[in-house]
């Protein structure tokens, strides 16, 4: 692994990222708009609103980064983490914590495909194991976030919380700049619309015309299915059985803590055996781990659950992020990458609305057992369609 320096501080960058935006979303985020006076469905709709904004803008901006330089793309992705939580202590209505939502949405939509693109440049021969200590840091944000957040909320109370976050977001800004700077990908001729769009519709039709890329990203849309449904309505559930926000936090912690571990040795096995069994057997898990949650109470049985909704998580992502980046590497890597994570942000908002309405028609047992469901069916349906494909054409 050659680029080794520039490797930590893009990881690291990620971490402090994620700390900053799960800070905010786990599981402050649903008690803040509980606080307000949310229903269920509108519960769902604020914490699924933020991956609206990455559904309209991942596929454009990787598109767009296989045609300019990635790094200086990320710059307004990073500003997006760093800014927006200064501004919740100020959120007066359910209306303006939607737009707010929005707003912080650009973090991801401008970040993430482009430093997945970035690292499955760096690493063509070893994708699975870069893209798992990658997405590790990345987790780690996920761990270390929601159980400070929840700490912080139990203890201060809201703004604290979400004034922290903002802290984090600022110290990534300061290491994002420490990245060494890229040679430019392109000509060094200025770039208009009329010579980059022809490039950017060429690499949207060679990633839409293939099963693979398409196939793999709608399991990664599954799991978020999930994903958006616990980080929704787990910290209500945890509410109603007894649980307070700070023990909520460490379900997500642990969560994450399973995930940050696993990410880089099953992202190692899938460079060493198929990538398509590993993808199938951790959607699964993630589901029957979704489907038990409403029956059971007990703080440690939970706590077990939620390890194991993370180890499955880390089975998908570091085969899924890997597979979609052998099939569309070379000059189409950024558009793969922004496909995967247009078609993953539809799963991670429509999961909390899906679960909103189930939840608000059939309880928590009934709506948890369909959205676990859909997760179920989506592995069987992958498995069927990809059965025969050892190693996909690449693109």
């Amino acid at each position: 692994m050659q680029p080794t320096c520039s490797f930590v501080y893009l990881c690291l960058v990620g971490l402090c990222c994620f700390v900053s935006y799960d800070m905010v979303r786990r599981p402050a985020l649903a008690l803040l708009a509980d606080s307000l006076g949310a229903n269920p469905f509108m519960v769902g709709m604020i914490v699924a609103l933020s991956t609206v904004t990455g559904i309209f803008l991942k596929l454009p901006m990787g598109l767009l980064s296989d045609v300019v330089n990635r790094q200086r793309l990320m710059v307004g992705g990073v500003l997006a983490f760093a800014l927006p939580p200064f501004f919740y202590p100020f959120i007066p209505d359910m209306s303006t914590l939607g737009m707010l939502r929005l707003v912080h949405g650009l973090a991801t939509a401008m970040f993430t495909p482009l430093a997945l693109a970035m690292v499955g440049d760096w690493f063509a021969q070893h994708r699975g194991e870069a893209f798992g200590w990658y997405t590790s840091a990345t987790q780690g944000g996920g761990l270390l976030g929601p159980m400070i957040g929840g700490a912080i909320v139990y203890q201060y109370g809201f703004s604290p919380a979400f004034l922290l976050a903002g802290v984090f977001g600022m110290v990534a800004v300061c290491v994002f700049w420490l990245i060494p700077q890229e040679t430019p990908r392109a000509s060094a001729s200025p770039h208009s619309l009329a010579t980059v769009w022809p490039q950017m519709r060429e690499g949207l039709l060679r990633v839409c015309q293939s099963p693979p890329i398409l196939m793999t990203s709608l399991v990664e849309a599954a799991k978020m299915v999930g994903n958006g449904t616990l980080m929704a309505f787990l910290p209500l559930y945890g509410l109603l059985v007894g649980l307070n926000a700070a023990e909520i936090g460490v379900l997500f912690g642990i969560q994450a803590f399973t995930s940050f571990i696993a990410k880089p040795f099953m992202g190692r096995l899938s460079d060493r055996s198929s990538r398509q069994p590993l993808i199938v057997g951790g959607l699964c898990l993630c589901a029957v781990m979704v489907m038990v949650i409403p029956h059971i109470e007990s703080f440690g049985v939970l706590l077990l659950v939620a390890g194991g909704f993370g180890f499955g998580e880390a089975v998908v992502t570091s085969s899924t992020t890997a597979l979609v980046a052998d099939v569309s590497q070379g000059k189409g890597l950024g558009a793969g990458m922004g496909l995967r994570g247009t078609i993953m942000d539809m799963g991670h908002a429509g999961g909390p609305l899906l679960a909103g309405l189930l939840i608000g028609q059939f309880g928590y047992s009934g709506g948890f057992f369909w959205v676990g469901a859909l997760m179920l069916l989506t592995g069987i349906l992958f498995g069927v369609m990809m059965i025969g494909i050892k190693k996909p054409v690449m693109l």
